[in-house]
């Protein structure tokens, strides 16, 4: 027995590897029956979209598994083990995964800072006394805090807020 296959028992232990086997050999006899017959595109086509969705449902079934409240961290770590040596996660996966992110990140600092610039402008510029609303605090008889300025000021904080996030993510996935 090659070491390979002597892991293999180990990890997975005896009837993992006769499930093996006989996927192979279920996969030999699918073959030759495929290469007996005539094909035309259409079957060609029905036949691999029921295949690929068999693995996709193989897929999502074996992730979920991992979702299990009840099972002990010892046992959640060696089924985390056990599916990632069965179905690793390849480069382009990982690399479409943090791109998407990446790009919601960016997405988000920049209407942060939209948000802040917004905020600064409404506080900044002159607005029309029946837009001002009510004074909250007064400096002197003619200048004070209105709503409309605390108004700004939240919007300020949201976009602070939004870019921090965005940056304190883009660090994590990293």
């Amino acid at each position: 027995m090659s070491r390979k296959q002597d892991s293999e028992k180990q990890m997975y232990g005896a009837a993992h590897t006769a499930r093996e086997e006989d996927i192979n050999r279920k996969l030999d006899e699918l073959i030759k029956l495929l290469s007996e017959i005539d094909l035309d595109s259409r079957k060609i086509e029905e036949y691999r979209k029921k295949i690929n969705a068999a693995f996709d449902n193989n897929n999502l079934n074996a992730y979920s598994a991992m979702d299990n409240q009840a099972l002990t961290r010892d046992e959640m770590l060696n089924n985390l083990a056990v599916l990632l040596e069965e179905k690793p996660v390849n480069s382009r996966i990982s690399r479409d995964y943090v791109k998407k992110h990446r790009a919601k990140n960016v997405v988000m600092g920049l209407l942060g800072m939209v948000m802040v610039t917004l905020g600064f402008a409404m506080i900044i510029m002159p607005a029309p006394p029946y837009f001002e609303m009510f004074t909250i605090f007064y400096f002197n008889n003619d200048d004070g805090v209105t709503l409309m300025d605390l108004i700004a000021l939240a919007i300020v904080l949201t976009g602070v807020y939004l870019i921090i996030n965005s940056f304190v993510k883009h660090k994590r996935e990293r």
